[in-house]
């Protein structure tokens, strides 16, 4: 598992706004995680009308991320899961998408990372 990997995840309910269900999210955590139980990770939809938020993008299907239907990813709901959680790699989203993933994490949380 790294940074940029696709995975199904399933997401519990919180009862608000988030995403949940078994749905593709992005892999973000980058550190090594063997001491850690949890892994973050960008959910992704299939609601295109969802790019209409701040600190979303879209990600065309392709035989790298290996997505089914255009899908948008929701940076802006970074979230902890448990990684018993993952249940299997779809793909990888491609470079630049990633480098602008990095850059939304930087804005919404005001960091200055690498």
């Amino acid at each position: 598992m790294e940074a940029g990997d696709i995975y199904l995840v399933e997401i519990p309910p919180s009862g608000g706004h988030e995403q949940a269900g078994l749905r593709p999210a992005i892999i973000v955590q980058v550190v090594d995680s063997e001491k850690l139980p949890t892994v973050l990770i960008v959910p992704l939809t299939s609601k295109l009308k969802a790019t209409d938020f701040p600190f979303t993008f879209l990600i065309e299907p392709d035989q790298f991320n290996n997505l089914d239907v255009a899908s948008v990813a929701l940076v802006f709901q970074l979230r902890a899961i448990d990684k018993r959680r993952l249940k299997s790699r779809i793909g990888k989203i491609e470079k630049a998408k990633m480098e602008l993933l990095k850059q939304y994490l930087k804005e919404i949380m005001g960091l200055s990372l690498p």
